[in-house]
């Protein structure tokens, strides 16, 4: 999946604007699938537009410049569906504390504690962000016809939305439990005073 497979999922879900989907895919429900730049978005609106998988139209509202909504088309949604049934790739993790954990001698015990604080202040802040989603995106779908929002969509959104607390709160708890031994690993392997400077100006 890319970046055209998070802009028909919004599309699925309701016409918006390249604004709105840039807003919906890096701070909404929508934030948690795919990177989606401000620079990479319009590209590929514009080529599904040329492709007949989206269609735009310019509204025009007083005092404000016309907007360009986007709508999914038939043929959009079928490529959606396809898209869907695709294998997806495994998730991609990334961290910069873990870095900063293998080198926990080096950084010292202080340096391991302050980072194991912003990583909880980090992790609690995603919680928040996850706790705060709701099935609104997804209400503004059409009322009737088989695309329709059904109580079974809502319960599998309510599914991957406890599938990231989990995983994040899990994460909470593992620092909580085993952060203190990294601190003593780092505390115990921590070079001394002379060895630090020896080693500073040999460097």
């Amino acid at each position: 999946m890319n970046v055209r497979s998070i802009c028909l999922a919004i599309l699925f879900c309701s016409d918006r604007t390249g604004y709105d989907i840039r807003k919906f895919s890096t701070e909404g429900n929508f934030s948690f699938f795919i990177d989606a730049s401000y620079g990479s978005i319009y590209p590929a609106l514009n080529k599904m537009e040329a492709e007949g998988l989206v269609t735009g139209r310019h509204v025009s509202e007083e005092g404000k410049p016309a907007r360009k909504v986007y709508s999914i088309t038939d043929a959009g949604r079928d490529v959606f569906f396809q898209e869907l049934l695709q294998p997806h790739r495994p998730d991609i993790f990334k961290s910069e504390f873990l870095l900063i954990s293998i080198f926990a001698r080096l950084v010292g015990p202080d340096a391991i504690e302050a980072a194991i604080a912003r990583q909880l202040a980090h992790l609690h802040e995603e919680l928040d962000v996850i706790t705060s989603c709701n099935d609104s995106e997804l209400e503004d779908r059409p009322q009737d016809g088989k695309y329709a929002l059904t109580e079974e969509d809502k319960k599998a959104a309510d599914w991957a939305r406890s599938y990231g607390l989990y995983c994040v709160q899990a994460s909470i708890d593992y620092l909580r439990m085993h952060g203190s031994a990294l601190v003593e690993i780092a505390r115990n392997g921590q070079l001394s005073q002379p060895e630090a400077e020896l080693r500073a100006i040999n460097s």
